[in-house]
C-alpha cells in the first residue's frame, strides 16, 4: 500500500522508501507527517565546503 501511495503522489518509491528509512531514527515523532509519501521532501545533502 505504502509503495502504490508513493507511486500515486508522483514520488520514486525506492528512493522515498531509502530516506524514510534512514532518517526515521532521529526524526521527532510529532513529525510523522512530513515522512509520508504526500508530504515528503527528500532530505538535503549536507553541504560540502570548497577546497
Amino acid at each position: 500500500a505504502l509503495i502504490t501511495t508513493a507511486k500515486l503522489n508522483n514520488v520514486d518509491p525506492r528512493a522515498w522508501l531509502a530516506d524514510v528509512l534512514a532518517r526515521i531514527a532521529d526524526h521527532p515523532a510529532s513529525r510523522l507527517d512530513k515522512l509520508l509519501p504526500w508530504n515528503w521532501q527528500r532530505a538535503q545533502a549536507p553541504a560540502t565546503a570548497a577546497a
